[in-house]
Order: C-alpha cells, then sequence, then structure tokens
C-alpha cells in the first residue's frame, strides 16, 4: 500500500549555465546554518559546492552533486546539476532521483538555450517545476519579459495544464533572498523553502515491498571502495543485510551493504537503516555500475534503466608517440594498459560517454557530448598524471535504417552579439552552412539563430569570441540527426609552423623567423622535429629551424640580434589546441606540457606524403 512521507522533499536545481544555480545552493545552505560563519563557508568568490578543481577554474558546475538541508523538521534534498549541453549526461541521469525542480531564469537574459534542454527533460519526466527569476537587482533587468518568455517556453515544450500553472519566486541569490514579488523581497530565502514545500510533491513510497534502488551516481572512497548514489524506491535497507544487485542485461550478483549513508548538509551522514523515498549512499560491492539496480535479495526484476542522448562528437586516445614520451608523466600511467582500464573506468560514472578500441591496440575511441565535454576528460586525465595523445574531434555519423541515407547531428546555434558586429557573424555562419531561423534586436543587442551542422562548428568558439572581440556570447544545442550536407567544412585558414629538427629554441632563430607567423614558444623550449611551434601566415605548413645559433664572434650583437626585438609567444590553452589541430596532427599531452606535432614526425617523409596525396588528387 503506497504512503506519502511529508517530512521529505527531492528537488533539483536546474538552468541555462551561469544562471546562478550553486550560489543559490550556497545561500540555501547558508540560511541552514550549515556554518558557523556562513561569510567565510567559501573562498573569495568561490561556490561551495564546486569542490572540483576545473570548475572553480573555469567558472562553470561539470558534476551534479548531493546535499541536504533541513528547513523546519523537512528535509529538502537538493541536487545540483551543470548547465553546459555538453554535460547534459548529468543532468538526464540524476532528474529521475526528485520529485520537483527549481527552474532558475536570468532576470536580464530570460530563458536561454540550455534551459530549452533541461526543462525538456524535466517536464518529459513529470516533474513540479517551481521559476526562480534570479538576480533581479541586475540594471536592465526584464522581469514580466523573463516570466511571460519562460511561460512560452513551457507550452512550447508540451507541459501539462498543472505543469503551466507553476509558482514563481523572485531572488537575488548572491545575497540570500527571496520573495513572491520582486517589491517583497525578504531578508533570506524563507519565501523559496516555504514554495519547495508548498509545492514539490511529497514522495510516494510503498514501505512493504521489497527495498529497490535504481545506481545514478557513482563515488569512490579509498578506504569503503565504490559507493552508489541512489533514490530508495520502497522498502527499508539496513547496514549489514544482504543486498542483490541486478544489472539491465538481466544478470545478478549478490554481495553486502557494509556501509549505508544519507546526505546531511554538505557531508555523506553515517546510519543504520534507510527508508524509501530518501536519497541514500551505500557501499558494499565490489563492482557497481550505473543504471543497476540494488535491493532486497526477494527481487527478481530491476528498474528500468537510465537513458540518454547518444554522443555527436568523437576523438582517438592514444599512447605517446613522441620524442619525449615518458619523460613528463607519472610512472607506469603512459601504458595501453592503463590508459584503456582509466577510460573505461570513466565510463562506469560518466554515462553520456562511449569508449571502444581503435584499430591499433594503443588506440582507443572515446565518443561524447561535445568538443567541451572531450576537453575536460583530457584535462582531468593530465591533472592524474597521465599522458597521451588524442587527435582532432570528429563528428559521429549514422546511418538511416529505412533509406539507407547517410545522417550526420546537427544543431541550433544562439547567438548575441552587438549590433555593428552582426556583419561578421552573417559571414562566419555563411560559410558554416548555418540556416537563419530567428533574428531580432533588442537594446544594441542582436539575437540570432541559426541551424547549422555539428560538423562545420567545430573550433567556432575560439574564432567567434576572436571576431566579436570577446564581447559576443555563442551557445549550441543538439537538435537532430538530418540527411548529410554535401559539402566540405571551411578549413582552417593558415598552416602550422614545423620544427624540422630536434634540439632548443633560440632567441636568435626565432627572432629572424618570426615575420613567417605567431609562435606558440619561448626561447630555451625543447623541441623535436615534425613538432607544430607556431602558426604560418600562409594557408600551407612550414618546415623551419629554430635551434639555430649564432656563430661566435669577436663583434658585439646588435640589439635586432638579441630577445629585444622577439613578439612573445601565443599562450595556447587545451581548448585552443583542440580548436585549432589540422587532421594529419596529433596533440601531445602530458602533466606538464601541451604539444601540437604531425602524425608524421620525419620531414622529408612527411612532404614526400604530401606530394603523393596532391597527385592523386590531382587524378
Amino acid at each position: 500500500m503506497k504512503t506519502t512521507r511529508n517530512d521529505i522533499r527531492n528537488i533539483a536545481i536546474i538552468a541555462h549555465v551561469d544562471h546562478g544555480k550553486t550560489t543559490l545552493v550556497d545561500g540555501m545552505l547558508k540560511q541552514a546554518k550549515v556554518f558557523r560563519d556562513a561569510n567565510a563557508a567559501a573562498g573569495a568568490g568561490e561556490r561551495i559546492l564546486d569542490s572540483n578543481a576545473l570548475e572553480r577554474e573555469r567558472g562553470i558546475t561539470i558534476l551534479a552533486k548531493n546535499t541536504a538541508v533541513t528547513w523546519n523538521n523537512t528535509k529538502i534534498n537538493i541536487v545540483d546539476t551543470p548547465g553546459h549541453a555538453d554535460f547534459g549526461g548529468e543532468v538526464e541521469r540524476v532528474l529521475n532521483m526528485v520529485d520537483g525542480a527549481l527552474l532558475l531564469i536570468d532576470a536580464v537574459e530570460g530563458p536561454m538555450p540550455q534551459t530549452r534542454f533541461v526543462l525538456r527533460k524535466a517536464l518529459a519526466l513529470g516533474l513540479r517545476v517551481i521559476v526562480v527569476i534570479n538576480k533581479i537587482d541586475r540594471p536592465h533587468a526584464q522581469l514580466d519579459e523573463a516570466l511571460n518568455d519562460t511561460f512560452d517556453l513551457f507550452i512550447e515544450l508540451g507541459a501539462t495544464d498543472e505543469q503551466a500553472e507553476f509558482p514563481v519566486v523572485y531572488a537575488i541569490g548572491l545575497e540570500g533572498r527571496a520573495g513572491y514579488s520582486a517589491d517583497t523581497l525578504t531578508g533570506d530565502l524563507t519565501p523559496l523553502f516555504e514554495t519547495i514545500v508548498k509545492y514539490v510533491p511529497a514522495p510516494e513510497i510503498d514501505p512493504d515491498t521489497p527495498a529497490r534502488l535504481l545506481v545514478t551516481t557513482l563515488d569512490y572512497d579509498n578506504f569503503k571502495g565504490q559507493i552508489a548514489v541512489g533514490r530508495l524506491r520502497s522498502g527499508t535497507l539496513r547496514k549489514g543485510q544482504t543486498a542483490v544487485r541486478i544489472q539491465p542485461n538481466g544478470h545478478r550478483m549478490t554481495g553486502r551493504i557494509e556501509y549505508l549513508f544519507t546526505f546531511h548538509n554538505l557531508a555523506r551522514q553515517e546510519v543504520s537503516e534507510v527508508s524509501a523515498g530518501d536519497i541514500v549512499a551505500l557501499a558494499g560491492f565490489d563492482q557497481v555500475y550505473i543504471s543497476d539496480t540494488l535491493g532486497a535479495p526477494e527481487i527478481t526484476e530491476g528498474l528500468p534503466p537510465i537513458s540518454v542522448e547518444e554522443p555527436t562528437v568523437r576523438m582517438t586516445f592514444g599512447v605517446n608517440t613522441s620524442p619525449f614520451a615518458g619523460k613528463e608523466g607519472k610512472t607506469g600511467l603512459g601504458t595501453s594498459r592503463r590508459l584503456r582500464e582509466r577510460l573505461f573506468n570513466e565510463v562506469r560514472q560518466n554515462v553520456a560517454l562511449r569508449v571502444a578500441d581503435g584499430d591499433q591496440p594503443d588506440r582507443f575511441v572515446v565518443s561524447g557530448r561535445g568538443e567541451l565535454h572531450l576537453g575536460i576528460l583530457i584535462e582531468t586525465m593530465r591533472r592524474e598524471g597521465y599522458e597521451f595523445e588524442v587527435s582532432k574531434p570528429e563528428v559521429i555519423f549514422h546511418t538511416d535504417e529505412d533509406s539507407g541515407e547517410m545522417l550526420e547531428p546537427v544543431e541550433d546555434v544562439h547567438i548575441e552579439v552587438a549590433d555593428d558586429s552582426t556583419g561578421v557573424v552573417f559571414e562566419m555562419m555563411g560559410a558554416r552552412r548555418g540556416d537563419m531561423l530567428d533574428m531580432y534586436s533588442e537594446n544594441g543587442t542582436t539575437y540570432i539563430t541559426y541551424r547549422a551542422p555539428t560538423r562545420f562548428l567545430l573550433g567556432l568558439q575560439s574564432q567567434f569570441m576572436r571576431a566579436t572581440s570577446g564581447m559576443g556570447q555563442l551557445h549550441t544545442l543538439f537538435y537532430d540527426y538530418l540527411p548529410l550536407v554535401q559539402a566540405l567544412p571551411p578549413h582552417r585558414q593558415f598552416g602550422s609552423l614545423v620544427a624540422d629538427q630536434s634540439g632548443v629554441t633560440t632567441a636568435y632563430a626565432l627572432v629572424g623567423l618570426q615575420q613567417r607567423g605567431t609562435f606558440f614558444v619561448d626561447p630555451g623550449t625543447d623541441v623535436y622535429e615534425g613538432m607544430v611551434v607556431g602558426e604560418h601566415i600562409r594557408p600551407e605548413d612550414l618546415s623551419m629551424n629554430i635551434t639555430r645559433a649564432k656563430h661566435l664572434t669577436n663583434f658585439r650583437a646588435k640589439p635586432s640580434e638579441t630577445t629585444a626585438g622577439l613578439i612573445p609567444p601565443r599562450r595556447m590553452s587545451l581548448d585552443d589546441f583542440i580548436e585549432f589541430m589540422d587532421d594529419d596532427e596529433l596533440l601531445e599531452v602530458t602533466p606538464e606540457s601541451l604539444r601540437l606535432r604531425k602524425r608524421i614526425l620525419n620531414t622529408e617523409l612527411r612532404m614526400k606524403t604530401e606530394k603523393a596525396k596532391r597527385k592523386l588528387v590531382e587524378a
């Protein structure tokens, strides 16, 4: 017999990237008196839940996280989710744990591309959505427009009548204040807590049926081992009891629950028993995977597994084959066995990722939701001490089962630029086969929506930022797989400057060659033959000797022959290298360095291969 557990609420916080989700959670934690000193709870400008080093550096949420606060004897389990579409897999897998969602809308920007993505997922699961108009203290805040656009979005995404009658709360998340109207903000978030308790349904449970839990998140503890996180759907679990693990394919394994936790404030709290309706964590099974069902030994069937959208972009990861291999990574982490083990372990907790063995024993094909999704994995592995090499990203094609026609991923591109920068956007998107869907101008800013193949959008972000002097915004959202566009994407405009011999770069050589392009390296940098050291001013590649030293004489050197005339190199980040990389190049990734290199390092052999390709094309 099903009953309602009124002492608990399970909610997720969803929004477009940078609309204030994590900041609002900080305010809720502080009001619940999680900290003795709320002002010192986080470092200067840092969010409490953004504990990952990459999240703090990039200012975005990458991993979904669980926390819980108690307000007026009601426990509120909170799941903070990413806002970027590349991490949509994180959103999709945790929404099944909750009964409601807080949808944050920026009072100035209104609903944005990723707002549509996360709201569509929440509505499809039948969640009760509370709209929070956030940042209402910003200049040019348009509260009525933001609310009306949000209502239109609900209707457009097929919300039910009950879902469309959503409650609205106005807030300034950074100050921890909220109100039922913009003019009646209180000194804290009490209106938000009251709205959550009133409108988010309490979990319906069946305490008399055997316990069942769907694993939605994985964690690891050096002492307790693999930890599975999920919402207990029915029954009761006790520490020390025998439990069964059922995989999506029906395979059963028996184990024992060694540790049992619930979430309280910022930590896991060990308990001896948990009841249905709560979000719990447990340990004891040697191996657990997302979408596994854990429960009482008498259950015979698992819960429906989590399904997420398929990846659209892939890269090849391989063992580092450069002359500098083994010099900078941790000992033992550069082998194919360790690399393969690390990548396949990532799939266990990153459900939107796919890993497959490549055509060579030391090559692995890694597929993800976008360049950022794969870039975060590369940076994470790099910081763990791995060294490896990756290829240029490429899109994943599908074949239509009925017609046999080749299909490719297509994305909606949402652009915001100043009115006087629209010309360069038209030119850029026209070259990338973008079809304009909508355009309007407001307060000196033009908003444009395009639909373009993903294949043509790879590497667009950095070019767009340069073309708009960093003042524009570009967001992409996967639309669908459509028939292949019979055209080639725009090729990189400039070629590479390539070192033609190994050695150490000298200021003398760099000064003499800097008219050929822009360098990525300083004087005194170790280079090897075939390493890309800069960007050429012409479309073709150019091999050069940047290790040449000046012959010693008794004459004093001219100022032009020293570093006085040397232009500082361009500092390239991981994202810059991924976007700059060409088809015939690989990126060498180590904990200390990022080096771009040609696939064929030998200059003479590379030139012969390119010449043979040109002859083949001409023929």
